[in-house]
Order: structure tokens, then sequence, then C-alpha cells
């Protein structure tokens, strides 16, 4: 059973609960599901993020044995289909243009930016147990005014008076590509031209003419539009317009000739190789920076894989914790062990996955990894009977 208390003030909002201890139970049994659909899902992606590597890893390997490094100038029929490498500079005879507000550029890419004022919630806790085994927690809510480029849902707010937000943007964030954009003597698709990230502010001239249908709804504002009232004193919903724009720039290309342009290479390992960087960069240090990429990817997805893993036998052994919990400093004293056999469990369970995929996907490296799971296996047991040893 639970019980609520409210205390209110300008713009902030305490909850205090009050959880029973049978109550607690219920709830960490229920959670026991959810932990071992979170196990679950920490094995699938622990031992899929490691072939996924593995095979990334032997796609770059071989691109780097079988690319060729051209001039731009020209497009040799003879290199249909192999993997080339090529820079030069990225240019485009298109001007863009926003189709609401008539900006214009020169560019590669035209982005408007969308910004609206709105109400934020942010929220903090603090749980202390009680004699007994329940718990009393006290969550303080507080609102502030930010500039945001999404919907914040105030549906979702504890306290929703006072505090709306509209649901939608008053125009959404859009962008233009040019249609042609030339690379010397080829052309670059639209994949690898969303790749030119070089993005830089477009200040919006004076020479803009609003549509008739903007005028009265649109002020100029800095190097963009307001939507408002008045932009010294911005009420929610107001909002923002700026634009971005991507201009021509020299890039570096990596990907299979089709014709004039470039599309993904088919690898031996059925893998494909599709790379762009702005700049001028030799095929070596673009293979390189792929496979820093790959790593830095592959150390992510394993400690997303370690936190849902932990999280998840935190979930399951939490009943131990709640059942000890009826005298408070038991409670926090077993909680405090639990943590530390399921952070030993997750490291050990992560190990374990890794090193079969390991096995499946680079043999000599799972055999180590599986030696040193072993290791930390007996870590375990050995932590284990010294607590049965303290206990007895």
């Amino acid at each position: 059973m639970s019980e609520n208390s409210f205390t209110e003030s300008e713009n902030s909002f305490t909850e205090v609960t009050n959880q029973s201890w049978f109550s607690r139970i219920g709830d960490s049994i229920k959670g026991i599901l959810g932990g071992l659909a979170m196990v679950a899902v920490a094995f699938f992606l622990l031992f899929w993020n490691e072939g996924r590597a593995v095979k990334q890893y032997k796609t770059l390997k071989e691109g780097g044995k079988t690319v060729i490094s051209v001039s731009a100038d020209s497009v040799d029929a003879a290199n249909a289909g192999k993997l080339l490498h090529v820079t030069g500079r990225a240019v485009t005879d298109a001007t863009l243009t926003d189709p609401v507000f008539g900006v214009s550029a020169n560019a590669l890419r035209l982005k408007r930016v969308v910004t609206m004022y709105q109400w934020k919630e942010t929220s903090k806790s603090d749980t202390k147990e009680k004699l007994g085994g329940g718990t009393e927690t006290t969550k303080t809510y507080s609102y502030s005014k930010v500039w945001s480029d999404r919907v914040i849902s105030s549906s979702e707010f504890k306290v929703q008076a006072d505090h709306q937000n509209p649901t939608s943007l008053p125009y959404e964030p859009s962008e233009q590509i040019a249609a042609v954009v030339t690379f010397g003597a080829f052309t670059l698709s639209p994949s690898l031209v969303y790749r030119i990230n070089n993005f830089e502010p477009l200040p919006v001239s004076n020479d803009v003419s609003l549509p008739e249908s903007l005028k009265n709804k649109v002020k100029r504002n800095d190097s963009g539009f307001y939507i408002g009232s008045d932009p010294s004193s911005s009420q929610i919903g107001d909002a923002r317009i700026s634009f971005m724009v991507a201009k021509p720039t020299e890039v570096s290309v990596i990907a299979a000739q089709v014709g004039k342009t470039f599309e993904p290479y088919r690898t031996k390992t059925s893998g494909n190789i599709e790379l762009l960087q702005t700049g001028v960069h030799s095929a070596e240090a673009m293979i390189q920076q792929a496979q820093e990429n790959n790593r830095n990817l592959t150390w992510i997805l394993r400690l997303v894989g370690f936190i849902l893993m932990l999280s998840g036998l935190n979930m399951m052994l939490r009943p131990l914790s709640v059942l000890a919990s009826v005298v408070p400093i038991l409670g926090t004293i077993v909680g405090a062990g639990l943590g530390l056999v399921a952070f030993l469990l997750a490291a050990l369970l992560s190990l374990v996955t890794i090193a079969i995929a390991w096995i499946v996907y680079r043999p000599l490296l799972g055999i180590v990894l599986i030696i040193i799971a072993v290791s930390l296996a007996l870590v375990i047991k050995g932590k284990l009977k010294s607590a049965k040893v303290e206990k007895a």
C-alpha cells in the first residue's frame, strides 16, 4: 500500500510517497520478469555486436587491400565495379530554396532549424528505508522554460496546470539537397551527399522577401526569423527559425564506381564499403578512421550490453534485499553485497558471451577470454565462500 502527500511552490512540486514492505516485495517479484528480459536482450546484443565488429573489420581490411586511388578529373570505364579512392571538390550549380520562407543559397544541403520556447520538467528523488521494510520517497519536480527543437509533451508532466506546451511546432524542420552534385568528372550519389555535414549558419539577407501570408506573423531576428510578439520577452509557444548550409567543399570518397557515380562496394565477406570524409585524406587514413569508428562502436555496444546485464541481474536479485530491509541497516548491507555479486556476475556473463562469440568469429581470442572468465568465476566463488564463513 502506498500513501502520498504533496507540497507545491512556484514551478516546483514535491511528492512524498510511502510504500509498505509487502508492496515492495510484490513489485520486486514482478521485476524478476523484467530482469530476465533485460538479461536476454544483453546476451543477444553482446553476441550480435561481436559478429558485427568482426564482419566490419574484415570488410574494411579487404577494402584496404583492393582500393585503387584515381584522379577525379576523368572517369575510366575499366574501373567499373572496382573500389576507388577519389579526392576532389564537391560542387553544384543548384540554388536551394526553402519552400516556406524563401531563403535560398548555392549549397549542397540547406536545413531549416526550428526551436520553440517550452516548459521542461526535471525531477530528483531520494528514498529512505524505514523500520519494518517500508520506504519513504521524496520526489521533487521542477519546471523551467527552455528552447527546444522538439515538442516537449506537457501531458506527461506531474503538474500540468500552468505548464502547458503547444502540441506541435509552428513549422517543421526541413532539408533541401542538391539534385546534382559534381565531383570532378563524377557525380555524387544522394547517400554520399548526405554524409557531407560541414554545416554553417546561413544569415538571412534583408533582400529575402517573405510571402504575404507570413509578413504579419514572422519577425526578423538576428540572422533568422522569430514567431511571437516580442523577441526580447519570449513566451511559451514562441519560435525561432534559422538556417544552416553545407557549402561546396573538398571531400574524399571510397566507394565502387558505377557509371559516372558511386555505390556501396560489396566485399567477399558480404559487407559494404561507402566512405566519405570532408577534406583531403589518403585511402589508408580513411580506412584507419573507419576501423577506429568500428572499434569505438564495438566498445560502446559492449558497455550497453554490460549495463543491461547488470540492471537485469539487480532486478532479479532485488527481492533478497527487500526481504532483508525489515531492518534498514541490514537491508543496506545485503543490498550492497548483492550489488557487488550482480556486478561480478554481469562481468562474468558478459565475458562468457563475448568469448563464445569470439570462438565462433575469432577462436584464438575467444579461448583467452574464456580463461579470463573462468578466473573471474573463481573470484566470485571465493567471495561467496568468504561471505558464508563470516556469516557462520
